[in-house]
């Protein structure tokens, strides 16, 4: 059974930093795509960033390339999202999510790729 459990939201000044935190339970967690999506009110779920456990390769989305990382420990089967230089537009419940099975991520980062989810953090970025 996969079990993902998100933390580290919270709310925080522009120009401020957070750490999210994903802790899977996993039956195989190496050479998994996990990756880390948000929805805001009205708008629909987005791909931020992903993680492939295999050999660490990244990729982010424009909106926070550059400000975002994505990093893990496998000894812990813990994916972590560092989020520097926070605007409100970030302001969102931020998902962690797995793509089911083992194998290379998806070319897109976009929900339906991605089989297994947690139950998200909030984060509010205030002006």
């Amino acid at each position: 059974q996969v079990q993902l459990v998100e933390s580290g939201g919270g709310s925080v000044q522009a120009g401020g930093s957070l750490r999210l935190s994903c802790a899977a339970s996993l039956y195989t967690y190496r050479s998994r795509c996990m990756g880390w999506f948000r929805q805001a009110p009205g708008k629909e779920r987005e791909g931020v960033a992903r993680i492939y456990t295999g050999d660490g390769d990244t990729y982010y989305a424009a909106s926070v390339r550059g400000r975002f990382i994505i990093s893990q420990d496998s000894a812990k089967n813990t994916v972590y999202l560092q989020m520097n230089s926070l605007k409100p537009e970030d302001s969102a419940m931020y998902y962690c999510a797995v793509v089911a099975g083992s194998g290379l991520c998806p070319l897109v980062l976009r929900p339906e790729k991605f089989g297994y989810w947690g139950q998200g953090t909030q984060v509010t970025v205030s002006s």
